[in-house]
């Protein structure tokens, strides 16, 4: 290895650190507030809080790497430009395409390497958080118990509190208990003056320690309703204990979420759509022959017999329709009726097909893209920065976010368009690359001939070149 490629990996490593560290946390973040509303009030605990940032930060990784490239590659260019090194580096006589291969080889690595993340990774870590979140999803919200709201996140029970003191909100004034374990409505009724609220056994139960309060409970005669009875009963103290399990993060079983699409990796996703294509090419083939029997009729032969025939063979003149053969019009319109909702049936089940194998292909494709993104945001970025000469945080942000929005709004237009089946998904999906790939090469072609960044002057010169007795000064 060279002093100079040493020289320049240096350069790129601490500001490619850095802006990927950034990147995660802000992408980390963005995941995070997405699915706040289904993380607050419900006691988690830093176990699964955790759980859930490790799975969402390893998903990002592929997200990250091609904006941390872009980022750093500006800086780490406009760095050498600014304190003149690249023009130093270049009186050497040392090209600028030499200059750029060393970090040219560290993005093919991380091309490489996000390739196989991203198939082998991302997968498992889709299946962890995915399957954790909806767990979260299900799960109730933690012990709220408000003054003069009834409360019925316990099952079986109803509890109304009026007033609430205590530093914790753990005294209790006027409180009312409904019992419908018996699952025969409010068969039970528990009122008490003040009461106070505790967990017990490590927060596994809720207990409710009631004070001068009484109890009514309903004892349904065998006969009829109407001659139930009612034990009224007057307390002291009374303890009643709740048991808090339906509270508790209950994990379902992964296996339920590993055929959905996120879950697979590159192979298991082929599979799938080979699958798909073929249920899709056999469903078109038995629509045709399930239409024959709609356009088929019985009628008699000239013999009387009656002999299946089909319809485009059956020749009648509309004299020969009134009033003999109206009886035959009026099922000839039936027939078209039913064949048009059955065509109606078909198309939305085929077109929901072929929608489910175009979200198969779009994940497939999205393996590559993102690994691809990579030298894309490399070869924008390094000669743009080489153009530009600015280092330090502020022109490169500005810059990076510019086409890094660029390049997500058109990869989510592709992809829309890909699984409307507006076009190709192949074509959706590299619509991005397909439009940035030429700025790159734009970039790379002005920062070659030391050109500014919008200095096109060998565009007038095009038509020079075709003038009779033009000749090329070398």
């Amino acid at each position: 290895m060279k002093k100079l490629d040493k020289l320049i990996l240096q350069a790129f490593a601490g500001p490619f650190l850095l802006t990927f560290a950034v990147v995660q946390f802000i992408f980390l973040m963005q995941f995070m507030m997405k699915y706040m509303d289904d993380l607050v009030g419900k006691d988690l605990g830093l176990g699964v809080i955790a759980q859930l940032l490790f799975y969402f930060s390893v998903l990002i990784v592929p997200i990250s790497l091609p904006l941390a490239v872009l980022l750093s590659s500006l800086m780490t260019f406009g760095t050498l430009g600014e304190h003149h090194e690249l023009t130093a580096i270049k009186t050497a006589g040392i090209s600028l395409t030499r200059i750029l291969r060393p970090v040219l080889l560290v993005s093919v690595l991380l091309a490489g390497g996000a390739f196989w993340f991203n198939n082998t990774i991302v997968p498992l870590a889709n299946l962890e958080a995915y399957s954790l979140l909806w767990d979260v999803r299900q799960q109730k919200l933690a012990l709220d118990i408000r003054e003069g709201v009834f409360y019925n996140g316990i099952p079986g029970y109803t509890i109304k509190v009026n007033e609430k003191a205590g530093e914790n909100g753990d005294l209790l004034k006027g409180v009312m208990i409904y019992d419908h374990t018996q699952g025969r409505g409010s068969s039970t009724v528990i009122l008490a003056d003040s009461g106070r609220m505790f967990t017990r056994f490590g927060g596994q139960y809720l207990g409710l320690e009631l004070f001068q309060g009484r109890s009514y409970v309903e004892q349904p005669s065998s006969n009829s309703r109407s001659g139930a009875s009612f034990i009224r009963q007057k307390f002291d103290r009374n303890l009643i204990t709740f048991s808090l399990a339906s509270f508790g993060l209950d994990r379902t079983k992964k296996e339920l979420f590993k055929e959905n699409k996120m879950m697979l990796n590159l192979n298991q996703l082929n599979f799938t759509t080979d699958s798909l294509h073929r249920r899709l090419g056999l469903e078109r083939r038995q629509l045709i022959q399930q239409l024959n029997p709609y356009y088929t009729y019985l009628r008699l032969d000239t013999t009387g017999r009656t002999a299946l025939q089909r319809v485009e063979n059956w020749k009648i003149t509309a004299a020969r329709l009134q009033p003999d053969n109206y009886q035959v019009a009026q099922q000839a319109a039936n027939r078209a009726r039913n064949v048009q909702s059955f065509l109606a049936t078909s198309a939305e089940r085929l077109t929901s097909l072929r929608k489910e194998t175009a979200n198969f292909r779009i994940e497939t494709y999205r393996k590559f893209t993102q690994s691809a993104a990579i030298l894309l945001m490399f070869l924008i970025g390094a000669p743009l920065g080489a153009i530009i000469k600015k280092g330090g945080l502020g022109v490169p942000i500005l810059v990076s976010i510019v086409f890094f929005i660029i390049y997500y709004v058109f990869s989510i237009m592709g992809e829309k368009y890909g699984r409307e089946m507006v076009m190709p998904v192949g074509v959706g999906m590299w619509m991005s690359a397909a439009i940035l790939l030429p700025i790159g090469l734009f970039f790379l072609y002005q920062a070659r001939h030391d050109s500014g960044l919008l200095d096109i002057d060998w565009v007038r010169l095009i038509p020079r070149r075709f003038r009779p007795g033009y000749q090329k000064v070398v």
